[in-house]
């Protein structure tokens, strides 16, 4: 899920956007209100945390401008005013929730989790697909009776398949979701998780959750008792690419399909996998390119 922040003090804004991206989220920084009005109306984000004391443009006007042009994402409000008459004016102009400073970050994370399970797309506070269960709280994947070990990179596009199943999702619909707005890296890089993915959540136990739909992307089943459609055929994420494309999916047993991994130690996994991905596939393009010269 993608996390928009909004807030000018810059000290609180980053330590809230490390202890979102901790839980999982893909997370965006605005310091002021008109960067955070830009960004919340180009960018397809699941949440807005809105202070209201902002340079520029305050988080009254944000809000409202943002509900006047129709953009209905969840706004949770996060400011120093306690007045009654603050939160009633926060509400009015259209935001979700209201919390005010100090605030805790475990109150702060379960307030986001209830507003996501309220957006348009519902989010039940845990998902099940077949014997394959996804806590968002707990961070945990279950098959069956068997937890599954997920880095964080894993488990945000697993929820995210999980959370649209019967929706087939493109490699930029992933990226836009679980990266953040800074990665300018390749869009294949996609494949090397949902291969990652398959080996943990798949192949251990003979089942075969997530589908590749060739030229569109990938989705999961919401009934996988049905029937798969042979046309399918074997999931091979390096046949989704287009001709001419890097293609990743070959690297991605390297360095993120261990299990059990030590919180401090995932975005670090996730970056090395990334690196090594793109230097592989740039590796194949270059032999390609020199083959077809010859």
């Amino acid at each position: 899920m993608r996390i928009l922040i909004v807030e000018d003090e810059q000290n609180l804004a980053d330590a809230l956007a490390q202890g979102l991206q901790h839980e999982g989220f893909a997370v965006d920084v605005a310091y002021d209100g008109e960067q955070g009005l830009w960004l919340a109306t180009e960018e397809p984000y699941d949440a807005i945390i809105l202070d209201v004391m902002l340079p520029k443009m305050n988080g009254f006007l944000v809000c409202r401008t943002l509900r006047d042009r129709e953009i209905w994402t969840p706004v949770l409000m996060l400011t120093a005013k306690d007045g009654e008459w603050d939160e009633a004016e926060g509400l009015d102009t259209g935001a979700d929730d209201y919390m005010t400073k100090p605030f805790s970050l475990v109150v702060l994370l379960a307030r986001l989790r209830s507003l996501l399970r309220r957006s348009s797309t519902p989010r039940p506070t845990s998902m099940r697909v077949g014997d394959l269960t996804l806590n968002p709280a707990s961070k945990l994947v279950t098959r069956g009776e068997t937890q599954v070990p997920l880095t964080s990179r894993e488990f945000a596009i697993l929820e995210l398949l999980m959370a649209r199943a019967g929706d087939v999702l493109s490699k930029t619909d992933i990226l836009s979701k679980v990266w953040d707005f800074a990665f300018d890296g390749d869009v294949n890089i996609v494949e090397v998780y949902v291969s990652s993915l398959r080996k943990k959540i798949d192949t251990p136990f003979g089942a075969q959750t997530i589908r590749t739909v060739r030229g569109h992307g990938y989705c999961i089943d919401p009934d996988p008792s049905a029937d798969v459609d042979s046309a399918d055929g074997p999931q091979d994420d390096s046949k989704d690419s287009a001709p001419g494309e890097l293609t990743s999916s070959r690297s991605a047993s390297a360095t993120t399909a261990g299990s059990g991994l030590p919180n401090g130690a995932e975005s670090a996994v996730d970056a090395k996998a990334e690196a090594t991905a793109l230097r592989r596939a740039l590796r194949r393009q270059r032999r390609a390119a020199r083959s077809d010269r010859q």
